[in-house]
């Protein structure tokens, strides 16, 4: 059972009262999971190597974390083999533990995890023909209650860490045998036993590979900045899951204050889930416009670092049939943007429907005229192809199965996978 309270308050206060990288653990080890190479090097000094030796430790051992994907010391062969008991007895590689896997009849897959304390999140892979995305949770639950969200149904629990949020990223790789080849080498360092040098690792895969993350999964990004800024950070490091920031896109549901600093900080694409052009409906489906409304997010989004043609802003909106898919809604759309002259496209979402959804999905034939509405105006406006549907992990639909499921039934879930497991 989980035994972290709930949240006392919405937004991006954790209810840690002072902010730690690294979670305690019951056997007094250390996960290194989620943490930079800096301060695996201060750990690392903390429990007694001279500096030097610290440094060149913390670099070999964030290489084969991040880019080589090892779980084990044991596995770190440019490592000495009387050091890596050394470390077995301090440290511990963790991983999000899976609950439940499931695959959609489209590819899609989806994950039901679960923190060291208790509580359950979810991530989505999406596999195209040219790129596979991972859709990557930041909150356990949300606070925006967005009504056409199923997740915004939940309350919110905590902040995920930078070691769960970098976890789900290692687990997707995990699950797609993305990892070079155990035994490659890395430049620039010595080898402690001379027989451990290996050869060049090889990325291998079963072809849908995860070229792109999207931070559109459960919770609202910019409510936990920090965890998700040092997060994103060690997927973008060169030395690790080397993935180029043009390639990650962390979507807001509009908090204004935080977005230049995402900018500046993080440096990835921006994505905003607009879902309405006016303060009536804006108001009613996004609560937030509340607090920022549409002209304060759209100045936002007009400042914000790094935006142009070549890196355009994405609006996301859900088409809510008969309440934001009329011709003129697409026209004050194209307005709003050519008014404060944003270099964006927009994806237009179909409604995916959830029990107890006030909302239906507008008309395949009502989305496509607002769709030539938009184009015809110059402006980008795809429509999204609803994907994993089956297995409720398209987009608004996630809610974490274990509030769908009885005790008993995650329970034969973990008896199953622990004797598979042998």
């Amino acid at each position: 059972m989980a035994d972290t309270p709930l949240m006392p308050i919405p937004g991006h206060i954790d209810p840690v009262p002072v902010p730690r990288d690294v979670t305690p653990r019951a056997d007094g080890r250390v996960d290194l999971l989620g943490l930079p190479r800096p301060r695996i090097a201060e750990l690392f000094a903390a429990a007694g190597l001279d500096t030097k030796a610290a440094k060149l430790r913390a670099k070999q051992v964030f290489h084969w974390l991040y880019h080589r994907g090892v779980t084990e010391f044991e596995a770190m062969t440019d490592i000495a083999k009387t050091m890596r008991p050394w470390l077995a007895e301090r440290f511990v590689i963790g991983r999000p533990e899976i609950v439940l896997a499931q695959h959609s009849s489209d590819g899609t897959r989806k994950w039901l995890l679960r923190t060291a304390d208790g509580h359950d999140f979810e991530m989505v892979f999406i596999p195209d023909a040219d790129r596979g995305t991972l859709c990557v949770s930041s909150q356990v639950g949300c606070t925006l209650n967005c009504r056409f969200c199923h997740t915004g149904t939940m309350r919110l629990v905590r902040n995920l860490t930078p070691g769960e949020i970098v976890g789900q990223v290692m687990l997707a790789r995990d699950a797609l045998g993305e990892w070079p080849k155990a035994g490659g080498t890395m430049a620039g360092l010595d080898f402690d036993d001379e027989d451990e040098a290996g050869g060049e690792g090889h990325y291998t895969s079963d072809g849908r590979l995860l070229t792109n993350i999207v931070m559109m999964g459960m919770g609202e990004p910019l409510y936990n900045f920090d965890n998700v800024r040092d997060a994103l950070k060690i997927v973008m490091d060169g030395d690790g899951l080397a993935l180029s920031k043009r390639r990650i896109t962390l979507s807001t549901s509009g908090v204004v204050p935080q977005m230049a600093r995402c900018g500046e900080e993080i440096g990835v694409n921006l994505a905003v889930s607009l879902h309405a052009v006016s303060k009536e409906v804006r108001d009613e489906i996004v609560p937030i416009n509340r607090k920022y409304g549409l002209e304060e997010l759209l100045q936002a989004c007009a400042d914000y670092p790094g935006a142009s043609n070549a890196r355009r802003i994405t609006f996301e909106y859900v088409m809510l049939k008969d309440k934001n898919d009329s011709d003129e809604d697409a026209r004050e759309l194209v307005r709003l943007i050519k008014h404060y002259k944003l270099p964006a496209k927009v994806n237009l979402i179909p409604f995916n429907p959830w029990p107890g959804a006030i909302y239906e999905c507008s008309t395949p034939e009502r989305i496509r005229r607002f769709s030539e509405i938009v184009f015809e105006a110059g402006i980008s406006a795809p429509v999204r192809t609803p994907r994993g549907r089956d297995i409720d992990a398209a987009c608004g639909q996630l809610k974490t199965a274990a509030q769908k499921m009885s005790r008993a039934e995650l329970d034969r879930l973990a008896d199953e996978k622990q004797a598979a497991l042998g």
